[in-house]
């Protein structure tokens, strides 16, 4: 639409031509008035710089002077009164004249006459300053009378006019410098009042001109360029209205379809839960009645161990029995002998005392045998206690044995028995568990082809619902269109009047 262009133009230049061109012409103005503002301000800020130095180089010959009087001072009060207190204007000042020169030698240095007046000044300043130091050495050293006639002699007083004199020349040269940039600034500023006026008058003018013409050429040239997109705007406008009435229906029945395939998909869902859970259960079933079977396994093996172990403890204590028996038969004949050595221990005491008083030692001996014997008697009867009360346990022990030997056998038979039962158990759960699977593995496929069929109905509705959105947006688009349209004829019909 920018590259169309009117009859009633004038021209075969573009819109956006004819715009750029306008502000071409504004800017190229604008950057004339700006150079000529940007140079009369840097000639300007150039005077004053020099004004400003004018004036920083009469402050310097002023301070020099003054120094030089302070100098005079400082010197004047110590002669007549002979105290070093006085000395200190004089020091301070003498002190910083070398700098004050040289600082003002800096500012002067491209003015070859200042200069030279700035030499000569100097000379008179340190010959001004000898004079007083050689007054100041007489006060000390000769006394008042001498320092005085030294001072009236007018030597120090002919240094100092001559000192003024140039000063006064130097400050004369430096206020006809500053006459003249005053002078010279002034006249800037005024030519640059003059020429920003002017220029700003005539850019007025120019922009105004060129303002009114392409404003002209630009309202014919739309016109009509707006008449045509009002029309398309309308065409747009019913195709959208159509086409978003004809995506609302889609929507409508793809919206339909996926809630029945939703609802297949839950219930597919459902039947593969119920058969994971119905395979879950038969896989625990399974698996208890493989542990069942280990057990019983386990427990059959414990009732053999145990039964062996019976049989060993039975053998053992049928051993024990015969040894206490045998234990019996020597208590027996260890009783005896203990009964013979008691009896030849009464004899070896009889015929001990029959010996008298040799054969007393060999009684006392007999004694003790005795002794021992009557002991060893009554531990074999102990003893023998003890062995037929052992004996009458293991008696016992191998009745019981014998009793729970027989009630392994009859557990080992039950077991036996439980163990048939737990393997056709087994089978079943198998069998079992192999029929849920297979549900659960049909049942996973039907889901998928389900969740298949759902995504692409998904897909489906997503299309459905981004094409009617498509269509909102268009028509919207064709309404904005419309009344921009409108918009711009009013627009165009106000300028054009």
């Amino acid at each position: 639409m920018a590259q169309s262009s009117g009859p009633s133009g004038g021209s075969g230049w573009t819109v956006g031509r004819k715009v750029a061109l306008g502000f071409g012409l504004s800017f190229a103005l604008l950057l004339v008035i700006g150079a000529i503002g940007y140079r009369s301000t840097d000639a300007l800020i150039e005077n004053n710089a020099r004004v400003t130095h004018t004036h920083a180089v009469l402050e310097r010959v002023a301070t020099t002077l003054s120094l030089m009087k302070d100098c005079e001072t400082g010197q004047r009060g110590f002669v007549i009164t002979a105290d070093p207190a006085y000395l200190a204007p004089y020091e301070s000042a003498s002190a910083a004249l070398p700098g004050n020169f040289a600082e003002l030698r800096r500012l002067i240095n491209d003015n070859p006459q200042q200069l030279a007046r700035l030499s000569q000044l100097e000379t008179a300043s340190q010959s001004r300053n000898a004079t007083l130091e050689r007054v100041i050495q007489e006060r000390r050293t000769k006394g008042l009378e001498a320092a005085v006639s030294s001072v009236v002699s007018g030597d120090g007083k002919a240094q100092m006019d001559e000192a003024r004199r140039i000063a006064s020349d130097m400050e004369n040269e430096e206020r006809s410098l500053l006459a003249r940039r005053t002078t010279a600034a002034e006249a800037g500023a005024r030519d640059a009042k003059v020429m920003v006026g002017v220029g700003a008058l005539i850019a007025l003018v120019v922009i105004t001109f060129a303002g009114t013409t392409i404003t002209r050429t630009l309202g014919n040239q739309l016109g009509s360029a707006v008449a045509s997109i009002r029309s398309s705007s309308s065409e747009l406008q019913a195709a959208a209205t159509q086409q978003a009435s004809g995506s609302r229906e889609q929507l409508s029945a793809t919206t339909e379809v996926a809630a029945t395939i939703r609802e297949l998909l839950a219930t597919s869902r459902q039947i593969t839960e119920s058969s994971q859970r119905v395979a879950r259960i038969a896989e625990d079933t399974a698996s208890g009645a493989g542990t069942g079977l280990q057990t019983m396994g386990g427990a059959r093996e414990a009732i053999d161990a145990i039964r062996r172990q019976m049989d060993v403890v039975v053998a053992h204590m049928l051993a024990l029995g015969k040894k206490s028996q045998e234990a019996g038969g020597i208590l027996d004949l260890v009783n005896e002998l203990a009964e013979q050595t008691h009896i030849l221990a009464i004899n070896a005491t009889i015929e001990a005392a029959g010996a008298g008083e040799s054969g007393r030692r060999f009684a006392v001996v007999a004694d003790e045998i005795r002794k021992l014997a009557d002991r060893v008697g009554g531990s074999t009867k102990e003893i023998r206690t003890i062995v037929d009360d052992m004996r009458g346990a293991v008696n016992t022990t191998v009745m019981a044995t014998e009793s729970t030997v027989k009630a392994v056998d009859a557990g080992t038979s039950r077991f036996a028995e439980v163990s048939t039962q737990l393997q056709k158990i087994a089978q079943l759960v198998g069998t079992s568990t192999e029929a849920a699977r297979e549900i659960e593995l049909s049942t996973k496929q039907q889901a998928t082809a389900v969740e298949q069929v759902s995504s692409a109905i998904g897909n489906v509705a997503q299309a459905t619902r981004e094409s009617d959105a498509s269509a909102k947006q268009t028509l919207q688009a064709a309404s904005e269109l419309s009344e921009l349209s409108r918009a711009l004829l009013r627009l165009v019909d106000a300028t054009a009047t």
